[in-house]
């Protein structure tokens, strides 16, 4: 699965893509800041869907969740996907290419269109008379050599044909991690805007665990109708990624903004200097209550493993809409 985004999206946003991205397959590769890859053949078995279907539930994620409507690819190689992304017309959609149909899709398209080949290489098969990816496909690798020579021609005439051995190669998500939340409207009203970071706070926390991460600092950030914006950064006392600890250094960055008339647009909430959760040491506790909201957490955990990340939130955010 190849997603391409319409515009270059900022870091942070970005950064939330491929968390929503994770959620479908462990195997994702970032090609910041306009696309990603993701390998889907075990997670079509996980999910037990077909591509199309997971790449639609994925552009509804994006969309709802962070405004962001993704060009969705999906083929049998990074070439056809790639390809399949890049003729979405329009914001955002999905296009699913089986593999019985590549030459169908492939071979009446303009060479340029072929993911993969350049500006000059375009040039140098129209200069032939090669404008259509069937003719590339379809002309000897021999004569594909003298046009575009060596590596490159072997790559161009494998393209034509939809073979790309190329592997998803995932990469590590940057070192941070952070979760948004816009307003449908400018709001005033306080109890909305505390009761946002209660479950954006679940929603991140359960990111480290997932990612076997803990963040040594939480930044704030809050975007005000007129384009301003507020933020701050405080370290936690010891990394953490329990909701606990987080939701408490929350809520004291939202106590230091000092909130009163503001007009909010949204809200951010960003984990920093994020480090591996065995780097993190086990305190002992005497608090009965903490011991067993711990004990809680774990049991949401494996139930949002197994029925999804929204399956358990905050009891007092499940009738507010942001």
């Amino acid at each position: 699965m190849h997603l391409r985004f319409p515009d270059r999206l900022p870091e942070d946003l970005y950064r939330q893509v491929l968390e929503q991205v994770a959620e479908f397959s462990p195997v994702v590769q970032a090609l910041p800041p306009t696309a990603a890859l993701a390998e889907l053949r075990g997670a079509l078995r996980y999910h037990g869907v077909d591509a199309a279907r997971l790449g639609e539930v994925l552009r509804v994620r994006t969309i709802s969740r962070l405004g962001v409507d993704v060009r969705v690819g999906i083929g049998p190689s990074i070439t056809v996907a790639a390809t399949a992304s890049s003729r979405i017309t329009g914001p955002g959609g999905v296009l699913a290419i089986a593999p019985d149909r590549v030459a169908d899709f492939l071979g009446p398209l303009p060479v340029e269109a072929l993911h993969g080949i350049g500006p000059r290489q375009a040039q140098a098969l129209h200069d032939y008379g090669v404008h259509r990816v069937g003719l590339l496909a379809a002309i000897p690798p021999a004569t594909v050599q003298r046009l575009l020579g060596g590596r490159a021609a072997r790559q161009a005439a494998d393209w034509a044909r939809g073979v790309d051995p190329r592997p998803v190669v995932p990469r590590t998500l940057p070192a941070t991690a952070s979760v948004s939340r816009t307003f449908p409207r400018h709001t005033l009203d306080g109890a909305a805007v505390r009761a946002a970071p209660l479950d954006m706070v679940v929603t991140l926390a359960h990111q480290l665990r997932r990612r076997d991460q803990a963040a040594q600092g939480l930044t704030l950030t809050l975007r005000f109708a007129g384009g301003t914006s507020w933020e701050k950064t405080r370290r936690l006392a010891e990394a953490s990624a329990h909701d606990d600890d987080l939701r408490a250094m929350a809520y004291r960055l939202i106590d230091a903004a000092g909130l009163q008339r503001g007009r909010i647009t949204a809200i951010t909430l960003k984990g920093e200097d994020l480090i591996a959760a065995d780097q993190v040491a086990e305190q002992i506790s005497l608090d009965q209550a903490r011991e067993a909201r711990l004990v809680a957490e774990e049991v949401g955990d494996r139930i949002r493993a197994k029925f999804g990340p929204d399956a358990i939130r905050p009891a007092n955010t499940l009738l507010r809409v942001f």
